[in-house]
């Protein structure tokens, strides 16, 4: 399940898939059998489930996973959510703690499901991407405890050296389609990562 907001809908990106169909296409080129599931459609692809709700900041896109995470039981969750929460300044200092409410519902809701959970991307705005900083400070520092309490849980960086970049970016803040490509290129890392620690489970 591709949760989040605009980033995960595929806003801005030519085909409206934004990393999904990337990011199916070389799993299965990888090996892995892959059915992505949501309550919302976007893109060009066949399989273009998702759960991704434009300007949604976490708390909302939280009550929108309680509606549809209990339908799909995924096994693996692709989480990027927070940025509307930094574009819209609601709240960033307890953006943590409502990710952590929100993966602690997932672990709950799915069965044995694998969270890799993302940074948020660079943003062109310079009081929003300051924003930006100080939530993904707040996610790495959780995701550590998360971990050390032996959840299934990998982090991966959108915000660093291999990520989409300023110039990757369409209007400052969604990625283009060379943008999308490299969240492709850092989930598919996520989930080897994820695979390699045993976490993922076949769906029933």
């Amino acid at each position: 399940m591709p949760l989040g907001g605009s980033v995960t809908y595929g806003s801005e990106s030519t085909d409206g898939n934004g990393y999904r169909r990337i990011l199916q296409e070389i799993l299965m080129s990888d090996g892995y059998n892959v059915n992505m599931v949501g309550s919302r459609k976007s893109g060009s692809m066949e399989n273009n489930d998702n759960e991704g709700w434009r300007g949604f900041r976490i708390d909302q896109i939280t009550n929108k996973a309680k509606i549809s995470v209990p339908r799909f039981l995924p096994n693996i969750f692709t989480v990027n959510a927070g940025s509307n929460d930094c574009v819209q300044d609601v709240e960033i200092e307890t953006a943590g703690e409502r990710m952590s409410d929100m993966l602690e519902y997932l672990w709950t809701a799915s069965s044995g499901p694998t969270v890799v959970l993302s940074t948020l991307l660079p943003n062109l705005d310079g009081k929003i991407e300051s924003r930006v900083r100080r939530v993904n400070e707040q996610f790495r520092d959780m995701a550590k405890v998360k971990e050390a309490e032996g959840r299934k849980i990998i982090f991966v960086d959108m915000h660093g050296s291999d990520g989409p970049k300023i110039s990757d970016l369409a209007d400052g803040t969604h990625p283009n389609d060379v943008g999308y490509a490299k969240m492709a290129m850092i989930w598919r890392r996520g989930i080897h990562e994820a695979a390699h620690k045993g976490f993922v489970q076949k769906t029933p």
